[in-house]
C-alpha cells in the first residue's frame, strides 16, 4: 500500500513550488525591462547588464548563508525571512532614483531569493513519504517554470501600461502568496526531532567535505549541477539568436518556438519525477542525460520549421528535465544537519558556472557558427553521465538521516 501524502506535506509543497516561481519570474521579468530601466535612469549597458549580474551575485550569497540558517534554526522560520526579504526590497526597486540604489535594492532582493531553491527542497523531502519524494521535488521544479511562462505572457501586456515600476510592484504579490502559504507551515518532525541533538555537530559546510566518501559525492554534485545550468543557460539565452541567424525569424516566431521549447521542459520536469521514483535517481538522470546529448546535436542540423518546433520541445525535455530531480537526489545523499546547505551551496555552484554558458556559446558561435556551438554542448553530457556513473550512489526510497 502506498504511502498517504499528508495535507501538511501538500502546503510545503505549493509554498516550495510558488518560491521558485516567484525565482524565474522576477529573473525573466527583469530581462525583459532593461531597456526601459536604462532609458528612464539613464543607464548605459554595462550598468544595466550589472543589475541582473547583482541579483545573481546576491542570490549566490543569499543560498550560502540562509541554507546554513536553515539547517541550524529550521526550514520554515528561514524560508520566511527570505521571502520577506525579497518582497521589501523589490517593492524598494519601484522607488530607485538611480542606478546605485536601485543595483543595492536588486542586490538584496537576489539574496532573499537565493534560498528558495534548496530550502523549499529540503522541506518537501523532509514531509513527503520516501516512495514519492522524487516527483513532489520535480513538482517544485516545475514552480520555475509556471514563474517564467507566466512572465513571458504577462510582461508584454503590463509593461507598456504599467511601466517597469509597476512591474517591480506586481513582482511582490508571489512573495506574499508564498509568505501567506508559509505562515500555515510547521516544521518537519525529522528537522524538530535532530534539533534537540544538534549541538557539536559541526560548520555545515565541513560537513560537505567531511570524509572521502562525502567529498567524492560532493565534487560529483558541483559537475552535474553545473552542467545542468551550464545547458540551460547555454540554449535558452542564445535560442532566440539562434533562430533569428540562421532563419531569419522575427521576434514573434523566435516567441514561439522558445515558448514551446519551455512546455517541453515542463514535461520533461513532470515525467522525470515518476520515471526516477519508479526506477531509481541514476537510471533517470542516465537516461536523461544522453536524450540531452543526443538531442543538442539532431536540433542543430534541424532546418525544417515543423522539424525545428517539435526538436525544441524535445530538446527542453530532456536538456532541463532533470532539474526537479536534485533536490530529491540531495536530499537522499546528505543528512538532516546540512540538507539545505548542500541544496544552496552545491546548486547555487552550478547556477554560477552555468553563468557562462552564454558566454562559452558566443565565443564559439563567433568562430565556428551558432549550429556548432549548440552542438558542443553534447560533451559536456558526457562529463555529465561519467559524474554519475564514478561518484554518485543509488538511494532511492531511503529514509532521510
Amino acid at each position: 500500500m502506498e504511502e498517504p501524502v499528508t495535507p501538511e506535506a501538500r502546503k510545503a509543497l505549493w509554498g516550495s513550488a510558488v518560491g521558485y516561481a516567484m525565482d524565474g519570474f522576477d529573473l525573466l521579468i527583469l530581462g525583459f525591462m532593461l531597456r526601459a530601466i536604462a532609458g528612464e535612469l539613464g543607464l548605459g549597458q554595462p550598468e544595466a547588464a550589472s543589475l541582473v549580474t547583482g541579483t545573481l551575485v546576491g542570490a549566490v550569497i543569499g543560498g550560502l548563508v540562509f541554507g546554513m540558517l536553515s539547517d541550524r534554526l529550521g526550514r520554515v522560520r528561514v524560508l520566511t525571512w527570505t521571502i520577506v526579504l525579497f518582497a521589501v526590497f523589490t517593492g524598494l526597486c519601484a522607488l530607485a532614483q538611480g542606478y546605485w540604489d536601485l543595483l543595492a535594492y536588486r542586490t538584496i532582493a537576489g539574496i532573499g531569493l537565493g534560498g528558495e531553491f534548496g530550502i523549499g527542497m529540503a522541506l518537501v523531502a523532509e514531509t513527503w513519504p520516501a516512495s514519492k519524494r522524487a516527483r513532489a521535488s520535480s513538482y517544485v521544479g516545475l514552480g520555475w517554470q509556471a514563474g517564467v511562462l507566466l512572465a513571458a505572457l504577462a510582461t508584454p501586456l503590463l509593461l507598456p501600461i504599467i511601466g517597469w515600476r509597476g512591474m517591480f510592484a506586481v513582482g511582490v504579490l508571489p512573495a506574499f502568496v508564498a509568505w501567506g502559504i508559509r505562515r500555515t507551515l510547521h516544521e518537519p518532525e525529522l528537522f524538530t526531532a535532530r534539533s534537540a541533538k544538534a549541538v557539536g555537530e559541526g560548520f555545515p559546510l565541513r560537513l560537505l567535505v567531511k570524509d572521502a566518501a562525502t567529498t567524492r559525492i560532493s565534487l560529483g554534485m558541483v559537475i552535474l549541477c553545473s552542467v545542468q545550468n551550464f545547458g540551460y543557460y547555454g540554449v535558452m539565452i542564445w535560442l532566440p539568436n539562434y533562430l533569428n541567424s540562421r532563419f531569419g525569424y522575427g521576434l514573434t516566431q523566435s516567441a514561439v518556438w522558445t515558448a514551446v521549447t519551455i512546455l517541453g521542459m515542463a514535461v520533461g520536469i513532470y515525467a522525470f519525477g515518476h520515471l526516477a521514483d519508479r526506477l531509481g535517481r541514476r537510471p533517470a538522470f542516465l537516461s536523461y542525460m544522453i536524450g540531452a546529448a543526443v538531442m543538442v546535436v539532431v536540433y542543430s542540423q534541424l532546418t525544417d520549421a515543423t522539424a525545428l518546433l517539435i526538436g525544441g520541445a524535445v530538446m527542453g525535455f530532456f536538456v532541463n528535465g532533470m532539474l526537479g530531480g536534485y533536490g530529491a537526489l540531495m536530499s537522499e545523499l546528505y543528512p538532516t544537519a546540512v540538507r539545505a546547505t548542500a541544496q544552496n551551496v552545491l546548486f547555487n555552484i552550478g547556477r554560477a558556472v552555468g553563468g557562462f554558458g552564454p558566454v562559452a556559446v558566443a565565443a564559439l558561435a563567433g568562430a565556428y557558427g551558432f549550429e556548432t556551438a549548440i552542438a558542443a554542448l553534447a560533451a559536456l553530457y558526457a562529463l555529465d553521465v561519467l559524474a554519475l556513473l564514478l561518484l554518485i550512489p543509488e538511494r532511492r526510497g531511503a529514509e532521510l538521516a
